[in-house]
Parts: C-alpha cells; sequence; structure tokens
C-alpha cells in the first residue's frame, strides 16, 4: 500500500514539474537556479566543516 502511496505522488511530483515549465519557464529556470545554489552552498559549507577537522578543529 505505502508503496503505491509513492508512485501516486511521484507521479502527481512529475506532473506538477512538467505543468510548471511549460507554462512558465522563466520562472522554473529560476527555480532550478535557485535549487543548484543552495546544492552548492551546502557543499561548501561540508568542505569548509571538513578542512575545519583536517585542521584538528581549530
Amino acid at each position: 500500500m505505502a508503496v503505491q502511496g509513492k508512485k501516486i505522488v511521484l507521479f502527481v511530483l512529475v506532473v506538477f514539474v512538467a505543468y510548471v515549465i511549460i507554462t512558465d519557464p522563466e520562472n522554473a529556470a529560476g527555480y532550478v537556479q535557485i535549487g543548484f545554489e543552495g546544492i552548492s552552498a551546502a557543499a561548501q559549507a561540508i568542505g569548509d566543516f571538513f578542512t575545519w577537522i583536517a585542521n584538528g578543529a581549530e
């Protein structure tokens, strides 16, 4: 039952994303850019953390 629910939610999400891209591609591109900036910032923070650990947590 839970697997069927996950499939339905995934389908609805894909349809919604396709709808947003088709109806407003300019804003969709902005959303993608915001997402990648967030991922980049998170990766940078993780890198800074491990650098701090490697330097003896000073």
